[in-house]
């Protein structure tokens, strides 16, 4: 029998060697992860001390939040969101590590096969030394040529049985850490959305902040000129005259304030729309109102919230990839199996290279076993269980952190809905002093300092209002980022343009990676 059929029976039996092995390997030492118990908030009316209904605006229908920002009615803001849904460079980068997330993951299910797989080949050329005495004594015998040529070829290959679950639980801690960037992903898009909407409603505030002024720059330029009318006919002082200079100038010097914040603004909404400064400025120089509000938000009740928003996902996922490597670091108290084994051809010709006595291999079942290094080992498995610990917390502080948000948001959009009805009637009540007051100075029967202030009063009641009605806006907006708006479930693909993914193929073979859609996250569908 032939060196070459003595090893391929070897072979033979290593298909129920494996076997065998994946039996044995159906235990995995370590926790399963089960998702930690979250605080619990029944509805939304307990902390932020408002009924949830028609008369705060609010409903707990549970409605898709995905696009909120269409129910504003404001073509400009919705046009604003996709383009920097398509080009903000951090929202890139956090799709860019999905995919490093996913192709981490590939590597770790690689490690469920052969870890070492090496094929070799090689022409090795030997010269021995006539006066080494082995060499010497051998020659006296056998002719020997001390120059001789050798070469060979052959393919190594070895493999540690997952008989404790060591891989696979790290293949758990990748899978976990995959979806954990899909969330952090998520979430970089409910803050994009949001911030990109409260910037734009701050421009709009900005502008119609310098509209008011400008109205009422007109209004004390009227009262100046009856002022000078007055004083070139001698029925006032120059007192007035310089009164009415001093308050318009005053109104006139506010208007550089908002022009420089308008400007910042401007910029801010550029970096989020990943664009050189000034290039957003045409399309939003034109002044437009303030988004209209919807007459009512549905907000759902607090379990739609656990489900939906990213950052409490992350920070399970991240629990989840933290207690997988428990059981990473338990598995090295017991002992390894591993087969390994070689297979080659080796002659002194090339000729005879691939002769079957050329052949030549091995197959080697062995173990080790770390007897002398538990207390370092069961030291390690104590750390990876404390941070364990640690991400449990964190899901807690998050979910808590998620009901302070949306509460907090909710009291403020309702006071400021309330202070927008108090203002709209301060406002309409200055309106009415200020021409009054004007057409009595006029007569001589009011002084100039009734003017004055009732200009004041009329330019700070219509700036109050503005600001009011620019914080109702801001805080739904904030209580559309608490409720996670501005994503669409379930997010498994799409998470880098076609410019990057161009750049990403270029420079490396990413083959079906950057197509193939990835594994939905069960919380998303539920």
């Amino acid at each position: 029998m032939s060196g070459l059929t003595r090893y391929a029976r070897h072979l033979s039996r290593l298909p129920t060697l494996a076997a065998t092995a994946l039996v044995l390997a159906g235990c995995m030492v370590g926790p399963d992860f089960e998702r930690p118990e979250a605080p619990y908030l029944g509805s939304w009316s307990k902390g932020a001390g408002l009924p949830v209904d028609a008369k705060t605006g609010f409903t707990t229908r549970s409605a898709a939040v995905n696009n909120w920002w269409t129910l504003f009615k404001d073509p400009t803001l919705t046009a604003l969101i996709n383009e920097a849904y398509r080009q903000n460079v951090l929202l890139e980068a956090a799709g860019a590590r999905v995919y490093q997330a996913r192709a981490q993951l590939g590597v770790a299910e690689g490690e469920l096969f052969p870890q070492q797989q090496q094929a070799k080949a090689g022409v090795e050329k030997v010269q021995l030394s006539e006066n080494e005495p082995l060499v010497r004594d051998v020659r006296q015998f056998i002719p020997l040529d001390p120059n001789f040529t050798r070469y060979s070829t052959g393919f190594d290959a070895g493999w540690e049985i997952d008989l404790w679950g060591k891989i696979r639980r790290d293949i758990q801690s990748a899978r976990a850490n995959l979806l954990y960037q899909i969330a952090s992903y998520d979430d970089a898009l409910v803050t994009l959305t949001g911030d990109i909407a409260a910037t734009y409603v701050t421009i709009r505030e900005l502008q119609g902040l310098i509209a008011i002024t400008r109205r009422n720059l007109a209004l004390q330029k009227k009262s100046l000129d009856i002022a000078k009318v007055k004083l070139e006919g001698g029925t006032t002082t120059r007192l007035d005259v310089d009164e009415a200079t001093a308050a318009y100038n005053s109104t006139l010097a506010t208007l550089p304030g908002y022009q420089a914040d308008l400007a910042q603004t401007m910029n801010a909404l550029s970096v989020l729309l990943s664009e050189p400064p000034g290039d957003v400025a045409p399309r939003l120089k034109k002044y437009a109102r303030l988004p209209r509000v919807p007459a009512t938000v549905a907000v759902g009740v607090p379990a739609d919230m656990l489900r939906r928003r990213p950052d409490i996902r992350a920070a399970e996922y991240l629990a989840a990839a933290q207690s997988a490597q428990i059981g990473v670091a338990k598995a090295d108290l017991y002992p390894a199996f591993t087969i390994s084994g070689a297979i080659g051809l080796k002659a002194s010709d090339f000729k005879g290279l691939f002769n079957t006595r050329s052949f030549e291999g091995f197959i080697n079942p062995s173990f080790s076993w770390n007897v002398l290094n538990y207390g370092r080992i069961q030291n390690n498995v104590r750390v990876q269980d404390a941070e364990f610990q640690e991400t449990i917390e964190q899901y807690k502080n998050t979910v808590l952190n998620a009901y302070s948000e949306v509460e907090t948001a909710l009291v403020a959009f309702v006071r400021s809905k309330q202070q927008v009805v108090y203002l709209s009637r301060a406002v309409a009540a200055s309106k009415r002093a200020e021409g009054e007051v004007l057409v009595q100075y006029q007569d001589g029967t009011a002084s100039y300092d009734r003017v004055i202030d009732a200009q004041r009063a009329l330019l700070d009641s219509e700036a109050r209002l503005l600001v009011a009605r620019a914080d109702v806006l801001t805080n739904l907006i904030s209580v559309y980022k608490g409720l996670a708006g501005g994503w669409v479930p379930p997010n498994v693909k799409g998470f880098i343009n076609a410019q990057t993914r161009e750049q990403m193929e270029d420079r490396t073979n990413w083959g079906q990676l950057l197509e193939k859609p990835i594994e939905p996250d069960p919380i998303q569908t539920q």
